[in-house]
């Protein structure tokens, strides 16, 4: 299957370990993973603070980049729901087939168990977009159940925003280190070695309070703990 990865902004340019381990899963799955160069921002950023025009502006090219692949597949909730959502509201068809990973892997692959292997303590942050935008439900869960050696450990408050928000943690600081301050809390209470989520954004959010804290709980994309085997462990 001819699959097109949109990296994204965050992922580009501060976790590029993300966008190597979801071309390394998909090719394992037998996909034959494209990278269109003429890839941008999808425009989400401009959308949430008002800039209409250059989110419309992105996500033209978005679809003029990303149109005439079978699948396009994003890991990033926030920015898959921001493509499929939001870009008819400027005028824009998305193109079709745009997934979030493990939408991708379970709706349309058919598998939960990729192979991979990962002997770890595991607890899952189902990020804001992902959970209420997307509803991807329990697609992540089922994919890290199926991992060899992993123990997938239940988060309290699972649920509730972890305070990233994009621009709403610039605008809104103190709020939003202290609903991190109560994300952390939770995770630690699980016991796990790391904390998984299918944004980096929120992991960037809260594994900043956790490493100023020093409570050694590791945060790592999906994708990240998806492509880990025992020759290419992560």
């Amino acid at each position: 299957m001819r699959v097109a990865l949109f990296i994204t902004c965050v992922n580009d340019t501060l976790f590029p370990g993300t966008g190597r381990a979801t071309a390394r899963l998909l090719e394992r799955l037998g996909c034959r993973v494209e990278f269109p160069e003429a890839q941008t921002c999808c425009g989400q950023m401009h959308f949430n603070t008002g800039y209409r025009a250059d989110a419309a502006s992105l996500a033209r090219r978005f679809a003029d980049t990303f149109g005439g692949h079978e699948a396009v597949v994003v890991p990033s909730g926030s920015c898959a729901a921001m493509i499929r959502e939001w870009y008819p509201t400027l005028g824009v068809a998305p193109p079709a087939g745009v997934y979030e990973l493990s939408e991708f892997l379970t709706d349309v692959l058919g598998v939960t168990d990729v192979g991979a292997y990962f002997p770890h303590t595991v607890t899952y942050h189902p990020t804001c977009h992902s959970l209420r935008s997307l509803r991807l439900g329990d697609r992540p869960r089922r994919l890290l159940s199926a991992v060899r050696g992993l123990t997938l450990l239940p988060l309290g408050g699972a649920e509730e925003c972890c305070g990233f928000g994009g621009t709403f943690a610039l605008k809104n600081p103190a709020v939003s280190a202290a609903m991190g301050t109560d994300k952390m809390r939770n995770v630690l209470d699980t016991g796990a070695e790391v904390l998984c989520a299918a944004d980096n954004s929120c992991l960037m959010h809260i594994g900043g309070t956790l490493r100023r804290q020093r409570a050694g709980v590791r945060t790592m994309h999906l994708a990240q703990i998806l492509a880990a085997t025992e020759e290419e462990p992560v």
